[in-house]
């Protein structure tokens, strides 16, 4: 099994699991960590009200508040199964939860869950074939809830129960699991951002392999309990391209399809600075329009000085960056003309995405070591715009950072007074929220900073946690043109470069 959770669509109905029992370290076979739980809870909220949620565990308390008659002996003891299990039917609330751990049928009287209008129905199954007889099937015809009516999903039948888990916080029972705010969305979705989560492990670890998550991103949610090796040296490798893999292995199996570089990189090698000029582009920079490299087929406007094309593993549809043709190292310190020509593929997006009732998140990494500036645009939902700065703020300060902020009437004022402080000896991440603030932090030699911030912040506040590396987005050759060419018909009034 490659997840230990999922949430998915099956004939319209929302189905969410969660495998195995709790563990520190998702790495064990048959076990599930804080993280699963984590992302699962992200992915849920996506879909709306879940309608099947399956787990091995049987949480803890599903018994208080039931009809002692029903039962079975000895599962009265509040203590019984998992908390964890618990904590996230309560705040997922499920439409039917199905638990087979115990090893014992039970059916429990529907109960009325906290904040939500349906009910939730348990029903622990025994395994099948068991010598006692009992019920190891159960046949259910649900409705998808996106389908159903107010009327329907409010009803509650004679026999409803308050939640037995509120009844848990109300008494105080449990088995002294962690308590996480649940009743703060920001707070969850945002878990891989804790900094004692952050703290670096040195050595060979216990499985002697590199942690791809601290070499993609420069951080592990895990932290020292994760088994892989958090290698800075092999996370400054990846930063100047060099392929994990072979980092990893030593060897690569894509060969010459590979992307990535096959050998070691030294301090500069393989990046091009805007002093050495056009003549000295890496003939691997995936965004000069000259290099072989490039990925022509997503290219959908093409300027004097700046082209869009749309990102390689998007995080959502439409997902672009505006690209200097010029190899530049960032988009805050451009010539005037390139500029001006940014700022209207910006306006122009903008005024796309508001047709289709969204909002532009725009967002740049400037690494001091110069790559090919790349500026990205992430539409959203308008309902979801005024979050986004609290958003960012959040996960600024578990991060141990505070934004600096730039207010302005126009993004191109902004921008210009961005510039004006920008020390090219130095890391800066910025992100553009619409309404025309703009939030940047400069990031210090040391600092553990993960270089997909912005899109791993936007992947929270879309609720698509698995999303956040790009690279689990990846799409074919002929996909992607297809994807390319839809973007331009859809496009074309808007572009200024048609």
């Amino acid at each position: 099994m490659l997840f230990n959770w999922m949430n998915y669509l099956m004939s319209g109905l929302s189905v969410a699991y969660l495998s195995g029992k709790r563990s520190a370290s998702s790495q064990q076979f048959g076990a599930y960590s804080e993280d699963d739980v984590d992302s699962l809870r992200a992915l849920s909220e996506e879909q709306g009200i879940v309608d099947i949620f399956l787990t091995n565990e049987w949480p803890t308390g599903v018994t208080n508040r039931a009809a002692s008659s029903g039962v079975p002996p000895g599962m009265s003891d509040p203590s019984i199964g998992d908390s964890t299990i618990s904590e996230l039917v309560a705040e997922i609330k499920p439409r039917y939860h199905i638990a087979g751990g115990m090893g014992i049928y039970y059916d429990r009287e529907p109960y009325a869950n906290v904040g939500a209008v349906h009910v939730t129905r348990f029903i622990a199954l025994a395994p099948v074939g068991n010598k006692d007889k009992q019920k190891f099937i159960h046949a259910l015809s649900p409705t998808p809830a996106s389908k159903m009516s107010s009327a329907e999903l409010c009803t509650k039948p004679s026999n409803t129960t308050s939640s037995p888990y509120s009844f848990a916080e109300e008494t105080g029972s449990g088995d002294g699991a962690i308590k996480r705010s649940g009743d703060s969305v920001s707070d969850t979705q945002y878990w891989r951002y804790d900094v004692s989560q952050k703290r670096q492990k040195h050595g060979d670890g216990e499985g002697g392999g590199l942690c791809f998550k601290f070499v993609s991103s420069g951080s592990c949610p895990r932290g020292e309990k994760c088994r892989f090796r958090h290698d800075a040296d092999a996370r400054e490798q990846s930063i100047r391209g060099v392929c994990f893999d072979f980092l990893n292995k030593g060897k690569c199996e894509r060969g010459p399809d590979c992307k990535f570089k096959h050998s070691i990189q030294e301090e500069g090698q393989g990046f091009s600075s805007r002093s050495a000029g056009s003549s000295n582009r890496s003939k691997e920079c995936w965004f000069c329009l000259s290099s072989p490299s490039v990925e022509s087929h997503l290219i959908t406007s093409i300027g004097e000085y700046c082209y869009c094309a749309l990102a390689k593993g998007p995080l959502v549809q439409d997902h672009v960056l505006i690209i200097p043709i010029e190899h530049l190292p960032n988009t805050l310190s451009l010539p005037p003309e390139c500029e001006k020509d940014l700022y209207r593929l910006q306006s122009s997006l903008q005024a796309y995405f508001r047709r289709q009732g969204k909002e532009v998140v725009f967002f740049e990494w400037v690494s001091k070591r110069g790559t090919h500036a790349n500026l990205q645009a992430v539409p959203i939902p308008s309902s979801r715009a005024s979050s986004v700065e609290h958003i960012f703020n959040l996960a600024a300060k578990k991060l141990g950072f505070t934004f600096s902020t730039v207010k302005s009437d126009n993004s191109l004022d902004g921008r210009k007074v961005l510039g004006m402080h920008l020390d090219r000896n130095q890391n800066l991440f910025y992100v553009e929220v619409p309404g025309g603030t703009i939030l940047s932090h400069v990031v210090d030699e040391n600092e553990k900073f993960p270089v997909q911030f912005g899109r791993e912040v936007l992947a929270g506040l879309l609720n698509i946690a698995d999303k956040a590396d790009w690279r689990n987005c990846q799409l074919s050759k002929e996909e992607e043109t297809k994807m390319a060419d839809d973007f331009k018909s859809r496009f074309t009034e808007y572009d200024p470069n048609s």
